[in-house]
């Protein structure tokens, strides 16, 4: 999948004029692009269109005005848009009281690296297990506490590409304090399936 450049990025007054629109098609977007994970944990798939429209909202919240400032939040977000073959996605940890924050924090810290594609089932089941960034990691997670949120990639062979296109699909958590499964709709595979293919 292509990357962006400062080309794709809309002039302040152009992305007003088209935001209300630009931001529809993102949340339709989002829609099947999002699977929750048990009770906690949701992934949002990114692609060129949730980039952009990130990179959008981050320069009209803070006036980005100059190249020199969109190139930075492109050099920075360009990373979460899948290659061919790849998936994309952040990782949110749906946590919203202090409670929660104190007592599920600390319970995860891994969590980014408990999470996996399982394609098939029994003899024939594939594993694509989640790849952290390690530099990222390392600034969001510390021994005792992890992160609200993380970036994850996942990498597929050609094989499995295939294999995602019609075997049984889900998303799986497997933590020592956090196991999860959840089946993809045919609309969340349809969707992915189309950054697989580049």
């Amino acid at each position: 999948m292509a990357k962006l450049t400062l080309d794709d990025i809309a002039e302040p007054r152009a992305y007003e004029r088209q935001r209300a629109a630009f931001r529809e098609d993102v949340i339709a977007a989002k829609r099947v692009r999002r699977v929750g994970l048990g009770p906690v944990l949701t992934l949002v798939f990114e692609n060129a269109l949730t980039v952009r429209f990130q990179i959008q909202e981050m320069a009209r919240a803070e006036r980005m005005l100059t190249d020199a400032q969109i190139q930075t939040e492109l050099d920075t977000y360009n990373a979460l848009i899948p290659e061919a073959e790849q998936l994309s996605a952040t990782l949110f940890l749906e946590l919203v009281s202090k409670a929660e924050l104190e007592e599920w924090l600390p319970k995860l810290v891994g969590i980014e690296r408990s999470i996996a594609f399982h394609i098939g089932s029994g003899e024939a089941l594939s594993v694509v297990p989640a790849v952290v960034e390690e530099e990222h990691a390392s600034r969001l997670t510390r021994d005792t506490v992890t992160a609200s949120v993380h970036f994850l990639r996942f990498e597929f062979t050609p094989a499995q590409v295939v294999a995602f296109a019609h075997e049984p699909l889900s998303l799986v958590a497997r933590h020592s304090a956090y196991a999860a499964a959840t089946a993809l709709s045919e609309a969340t595979r349809e969707s992915l399936l189309e950054d697989l293919q580049g």
